[in-house]
């Protein structure tokens, strides 16, 4: 009987747990579609305050991490992606020493050398190098990971073209991890990531003066999530007005 008690209760808060990251994941992608990145910040300070946690949720938290210290530095809130950023180095070294998904946490890595390049220019020389050498390692450690491909695609977009950088190169990469995204359709719907991934795909198209490819992505947006503001209020629009003219 205790033993029986032992196991039901051992579902049971695993299926909270479950049901706990689903929200998370839930109000993470609502905020995003509709600009409410306070809702965000909530929830990763709500998982940051958290004690024990598995390795799961730590990887859940720096993925959120991520996502909110890349909106910072898109909108000039430098001294709070830094207070973000240190967070989210330090759950990369607490799972690296774990040797938790090798291949995401070198993604990872290599994203945050960006985003300290892009807090401070003078240390491109020094860590770019380590940023572009983890997103290749982490397409080395698995293949049919997305995100080392988007890493790849992103050091290859703001690297300079004289130190070999090309952004029909990495618009290539970003292709590729929309397609191995693809193909896992049932994961897809509701993961702020994709539809990420396609702002950044569209976005490269307009910056390389292909914009009847980024309308048509824009597009595609819109037909998967209608209710993405910043697409359907801004992004679309204005690019439609371009062409315009």
């Amino acid at each position: 009987m205790e033993r029986s008690k032992y196991w039901i209760a051992i579902v049971f808060f695993g299926l909270l747990a479950l049901s706990l990251r689903e929200s998370n994941k839930i109000d993470v992608y609502n905020s995003y579609i509709n600009n409410r990145m306070s809702v965000w910040k909530s929830v990763i300070d709500q998982l940051n305050n958290q004690s024990d946690k598995s390795n799961e949720l730590r990887l859940e938290l720096l993925n959120y991490q991520y996502g909110y210290i890349g909106w910072c530095l898109g909108n000039e809130r430098k001294e709070e992606a830094l207070i973000y950023l240190k967070l989210a180095e330090q759950n990369v070294k607490l799972l690296e020493a774990k040797k938790f998904d090798p291949s995401l946490i070198n993604g990872y890595k290599s994203a945050l050398y960006g985003f300290r390049i892009a807090l401070s220019k003078f240390s491109a020389p020094f860590i770019g190098p380590k940023s572009s050498d983890c997103a290749k390692l982490a397409v080395k450690l698995d293949p049919n990971q997305p995100f080392g491909y988007i890493q790849m695609g992103n050091v290859q977009f703001h690297m300079p073209p004289l130190f070999g950088g090309s952004k029909t190169e990495a618009i290539g990469y970003y292709l590729k991890a929309k397609d191995l995204m693809d193909k896992k359709e049932n994961e897809i719907h509701g993961d702020w990531n994709y539809l990420s991934l396609l702002v950044t795909i569209a976005q490269a198209y307009e910056l390389t003066n292909d914009n009847a490819k980024a309308k048509l992505m824009y597009e595609e947006i819109l037909k998967f999530e209608p209710g993405f503001t910043w697409v359907r209020d801004e992004l679309y629009p204005q690019l439609v007005e371009k062409l315009k003219k």
